[in-house]
């Protein structure tokens, strides 16, 4: 693997190089995903509530959020494949935490600090190291396909994979998959090597990452405080807007000092760049709120145990399958243009249809049209 990166290296090679990168996204995504399946069990088994779980929950999401910009400049020093290492690791740390917690506090400090951590060191490398070893624009863009694509498959299938799990051994034993995924990925990309050589004296904008990670942790606590004090959330979100304006301004004076800032500005000039930044927010938004949503109506309020809850969001997953199966071939009918307008249409066509038939029908099959339809426009 240490031959030049170009054309010139074999096809078997790169499809080597994919799978670990792949399998690392699909397990991140699973991990955002699977826990909204075994909130009852974990809130019964550690004597807590549903929402000390839910916070967990979100505070996984939180510090990866926070601190997946600093993570991907650190590539720049550590290297890519370093702190791809390093997040693995971390993360399957946080994992074994989490599968052998004894209360709430040591399933955050697993799940949601370690697990967050390690995804934001393990996640920007994963794209990096596609970008730079998939030269030309046809096995790139089929390399990110799959990528993003099994990135939605773990966010879909989280929940059946988790429920059959939680169901048939122990919620702890998902925690134990997960570790056993990432041995696996650390053993695959053993052979991967960095195409560009790290480089430690390259500059990091640590007040521009404090910064940014302020603004967006005031922001979602700002929105978690919405359904209990309108007040404080108007607050924390003002506290947030105000460090994401100093974060900006900030960035902007290094620029015109001609240093390098934490994240450069002329990226949100491109209108391409910022369409398909928006599209994928909007995208993981529609998936993950879905998920988070409706798995804890379904325990909460149905109350459906793990594998019931999984096997309702069956209907997600197939979406998505086939909708991803069916994308080259649909890419080169249309427009891309054209397929994610038709797919944000289907997904809030769905969104409907499931608020539709669940407010009127007992059934559990009443939620699977709405979630076929989210799966298949988000995929």
């Amino acid at each position: 693997m240490s031959e030049a990166v170009g054309v010139g290296r074999p096809s078997g090679a790169l499809r080597k190089i994919l799978v670990p990168l792949a399998l690392a996204q699909f397990i991140c995504s699973f991990a955002g995903s699977n826990m909204n399946v075994m909130i009852t069990d974990i809130s019964k088994d550690l004597d807590t509530t549903v929402q000390g779980v839910q916070i967990a929950i979100t505070v996984f999401l939180l510090v990866m959020a926070a601190l997946m910009i600093p993570g991907g400049k650190l590539t720049d020093r550590w290297g890519r494949k370093r702190c791809f290492t390093i997040g693995l690791v971390i993360y399957a740390i946080g994992a074994l935490m989490s599968a052998v917690s004894p209360g709430l506090g040591v399933l955050i400090l697993g799940n949601s600090i370690f697990e967050g951590v390690g995804t934001a060191l393990l996640i920007p490398p994963v794209y990096i190291l596609t970008t730079l070893l998939f030269s030309d624009m046809t096995s790139r863009a089929r390399a990110f396909g799959i990528i993003t694509g099994m990135g939605g498959v773990g966010a879909a299938a989280g929940p059946l994979i988790g429920g059959l799990i939680t169901t048939a051994i122990s919620w702890r034993a998902a925690f134990v998959f997960q570790a056993l995924i990432i041995a696996v990925i650390l053993w695959l990309s053993r052979n991967i090597v960095d195409p560009i050589a790290p480089d430690p004296t390259r500059p990091f904008d640590t007040l521009g990452a404090v910064l940014s990670a302020a603004g967006l942790i005031f922001v979602v606590m700002g929105v978690l405080a919405a359904d209990n004090d309108l007040a404080l959330m108007a607050v924390l979100l003002a506290v947030g807007a105000v460090f994401l304006a100093m974060f900006f301004v900030h960035i902007r004076a290094r620029e015109r000092r001609h240093e390098e800032p934490l994240l450069s500005t002329g990226l949100f000039r491109n209108r391409t760049s910022n369409f398909g930044l928006v599209t994928q927010n909007v995208q993981w938004l529609l998936l993950m709120g879905t998920a988070f949503v409706v798995s804890a109506y379904l325990q909460v309020v149905r109350g459906y145990n793990a594998i019931q809850t999984g096997v309702i969001f069956t209907a997600v997953t197939g979406g998505i399958l086939l909708s991803s199966l069916a994308a080259e071939r649909l890419a080169k009918r249309y427009a891309q243009r054209t397929l994610i307008m038709a797919g944000f249409i289907t997904t809030i066509a769905g969104v409907v249809v499931l608020l539709a038939l669940v407010g009127s029908r007992p059934s559990p099959w009443a939620f699977a049209p709405g979630l076929l339809l989210i799966g298949l426009g988000v995929g």
